[in-house]
């Protein structure tokens, strides 16, 4: 895979990746959650758990994608707090289609 294509692929999971929690009731998109209550909502906490879990699979893909392409860099921690406040900017359309918009009963 291209450098500048991997690079947006990149990109593009973490935007989908960052957007998930706040667009279904599953754990992860995958796992239903299985409540006596027929109208449950996911409680805000588990949704950011479930952020949380989610950049650290991007970040993986992220490294094997780069690891195949070549040297692995190191990085410091000041990468990380700007990846993951890049990636709480990306959550924010989902945060705003849950929270913040009206819903129409």
């Amino acid at each position: 895979m291209d450098v500048a294509l991997s690079s947006w692929f990149v990109i593009l999971l973490a935007a989908i990746a960052a957007n998930l929690p706040f667009f279904n009731e599953r754990l992860l998109a995958v796992l239903p959650l299985k409540f006596s209550i027929a109208d449950y909502r996911k409680p805000f906490w588990l949704r950011l758990i479930e952020l949380a879990v989610l950049y650290f699979v991007v970040g993986g893909c992220a490294w094997l994608l780069e690891a195949r392409i070549g040297n692995v860099f190191s990085q410091g921690w000041e990468f990380y707090a700007i990846t993951a406040c890049l990636f709480i900017v990306l959550a924010y359309p989902g945060f705003v289609f849950r929270y913040l918009r009206r819903h129409r009963n």
